[in-house]
């Protein structure tokens, strides 16, 4: 299973409605009216052009001239990559398939592919909020197959905050889950982080860094908290902690 990906070489001209850009296909197979992510906006590839004429498309390790729609065309840099978003989430059963069978990510679509592809697809408004809960579960899957656990905690708080509680009983929505699973990262208390913070432009800078970090992690409890009851022990611990992270570096 392969996913189109490609890297911009050059943006030769751009205008309100789209532009022409020099692009290498570095996965999958990309083709004449597919549509793409370039961070969170799309773009639609309209036509290709390879070696004077129009091809209706070209494959990975291949250069081509691509017409693309859309003004983000002109906020393009070279190297960005722009990964393909299948319409309608079509090709979402088949990744759901594919991830459920446990192979090692070996073969494509790549851990970092398969990423884009879960977070473009749950951040995709136009999509029914069912479909974007499942885009978000891939986007998951890919952190776990990608040894990235730090980074789960962002994308299930993005869940919860665009989705609310999960009340169908989806884990992955679990208010006091999430949080447990942020207060466990933290190797600091409020008062030690506190007292960190107070000094922070004297500390080492693994220690800045470490300090930073929990400031990025503690966002990820905001969502979770109006959802805990008032004499749950978590509901302290957030509290705390929302309380400290206005004076972290």
């Amino acid at each position: 299973m392969s996913f189109a990906e490609l890297q911009v070489c050059a943006v030769e001209a751009a205008d309100a409605a789209g532009g022409v850009c020099v692009v290498r296909c570095i996965g999958g197979v990309a083709r004449a009216g597919q549509v793409f992510a370039a961070g969170g906006l799309r773009i639609g590839l309209r036509s290709i052009e390879r070696y004077g004429r129009t091809v209706g498309f070209f494959d990975a390790g291949h250069v081509a001239k691509v017409h693309f729609t859309g003004p983000v065309v002109a906020l393009l840099a070279r190297g960005q990559v722009l990964t393909y978003v299948p319409p309608g989430g079509h090709a979402l059963a088949e990744l759901e398939a594919w991830l459920a069978t446990g192979p090692p990510l070996l073969e494509e679509p790549h851990p970092e592919q398969l990423r884009a592809l879960g977070t473009n697809g749950m951040q995709n408004e136009e999509l029914p909020d069912g479909v974007r809960l499942r885009w978000g579960r891939v986007a998951l899957a890919a952190l776990d197959r990608a040894d990235r656990p730090e980074e789960r905690p962002y994308v299930r708080a993005y869940l919860m905050q665009s989705f609310g509680p999960g009340g169908d009983g989806d884990p992955d929505r679990d208010p006091a889950a999430l949080c447990r699973d942020v207060l466990a990262r933290f190797e600091l208390t409020p008062a030690e982080a506190a007292a960190r913070a107070r000094i922070w432009r004297e500390l080492p800078r693994p220690e800045i860094l470490r300090l930073r970090h929990i400031k990025n992690l503690t966002r990820c409890l905001a969502p979770a908290r109006p959802h805990l009851a008032a004499a749950d022990p978590l509901a302290a611990a957030v509290d705390a902690w929302a309380a400290v992270r206005p004076g972290l570096p």
